[in-house]
């Protein structure tokens, strides 16, 4: 496969960049400045020498837990005062702007907080705004013999870096459920408070479950155009009652139905001490779509070729929607793939002009990116130039 034209210097394109990113004591990083010089950029090293570090600490300039859903507690450098700190200076058509994120310096170590151009940000809305990231990890190779909760957690990230609303709608309808559960465990039948919660968890329920909806809808239709190139083409589906009554009544239709079906099963709940139903339920079904092949049962390499279509139609849709492609944080991204995936693995991302952070074992696999690509050496908590 031809590899794209190497162009001679990164130009500053009409999107916003990373320009350089800032770690303390983050991690295995005591204090770490990295200025990129290329569109994309390889981390290179064993395992344990930082590389994942590295992406992991670009996915907190995002709002979310990050590319491993990790707490906080789990964030600072061991030795180190006991706080973290992450910092990006971005560049764009509309002039520069720094993202940070971590522990306050005077406020409990398990509570992280956002900072936008020193200030903090009226709402985390604000920095999602400003800059989308999407990723792929090795745990995603699992997502499809495990259970469903991984599969709807990759669903609605997608969902978040088009519609920063989707993370309140979900937060609103968990926190409503465990309330109920609670009251349900405990056996205190308090209908006028049970009714009120449940309310809650219909509406936020069925708001979430309208943002899936969209999102595989409008995924689905890019995927079928073509935009993952060489990549097998996927489809999605949700598994999911209340997208299934979507998808044929009026959403305050759904919503009451949804209400007195909680209702209804408050007895069943209480012995499960969990909701039988709610956006808590939906699952994400994935097949190829055209050999008709679910996830669940194609090979390792299969499944990995139809994340990467669904992560690269994703970016795609990103830049359409919203006018810039986001950050891609690819980990291990060539394992299970072959060499003619890999390398049209490499000419899609040079194509896309997203910026991507990628990481492996073996400088080799990389070769196709040779003189396109920044290569970075990880270890001691430092980065070495390779190239």
């Amino acid at each position: 496969m031809r590899l794209p034209a190497r162009t001679q210097r990164w130009h500053l394109p009409a999107v916003p960049r990373l320009q350089r990113l800032t770690l303390t004591d983050f991690r295995s990083y005591a204090g770490l400045t990295w200025r990129p010089n290329a569109a994309i950029a390889v981390f290179v090293g064993p395992n344990g020498s930082g590389k994942t570090n590295l992406l992991e600490a670009a996915s907190f300039l995002v709002p979310g837990r990050g590319l491993r859903g990790a707490r906080n507690a789990d964030l600072p450098r061991h030795g180190g005062a006991g706080g973290w700190a992450v910092a990006g200076r971005f560049e764009s058509p509309d002039g520069a702007y720094d993202i940070g994120t971590g522990t306050a310096p005077d406020g409990p170590p398990d509570r992280r907080i956002f900072r936008l151009d020193g200030a903090a940000p009226r709402s985390q809305a604000e920095i999602a705004r400003r800059i989308a990231a999407v990723w792929l990890t090795p745990q995603m190779d699992r997502l499809f013999q495990e259970g469903l909760s991984g599969r709807r957690r990759f669903l609605d990230r997608l969902v978040w870096a088009l519609e920063p609303g989707h993370a309140r709608e979900m937060a609103a309808h968990d926190a409503a459920m465990g309330s109920r559960n609670r009251l349900l465990t405990e056996g205190r039948q308090d209908r006028a408070w049970l009714a009120g919660l449940e309310d809650a968890m219909a509406r936020h329920a069925v708001a979430a479950t309208a943002a899936r909806s969209a999102l595989v809808a409008r995924l689905n239709a890019a995927l079928a155009s073509g935009v993952a190139g060489a990549f097998p083409v996927a489809r999605i589906a949700l598994a999911c009652p209340i997208a299934e009554r979507l998808a044929a009544d009026p959403a305050l239709a759904v919503e009451d139905w949804l209400r007195a079906s909680l209702e209804a099963n408050r007895g069943r709940d209480a012995a499960a001490h969990a909701a039988a139903l709610g956006a808590h339920r939906s699952d994400m079904v994935l097949t190829d779509a055209v050999a008709g092949t679910p996830a669940a049962l194609a090979s390792t390499g299969e499944q990995k070729a139809l994340l990467i279509g669904v992560i690269l139609g994703h970016a795609v849709l990103i830049a359409e929607t919203r006018g810039f492609p986001p950050i891609l944080l690819l980990d291990e991204p060539a394992v299970h793939l072959d060499p003619r995936r890999r390398e049209a693995l490499f000419a899609a991302l040079i194509r896309l002009q997203a910026q991507t952070l990628m990481t492996g074992t073996d400088i080799e696999t990389f070769a196709p990116l040779s003189g396109r690509a920044e290569m970075l050496r990880t270890g001691g908590g430092a980065l070495y130039p390779l190239s």
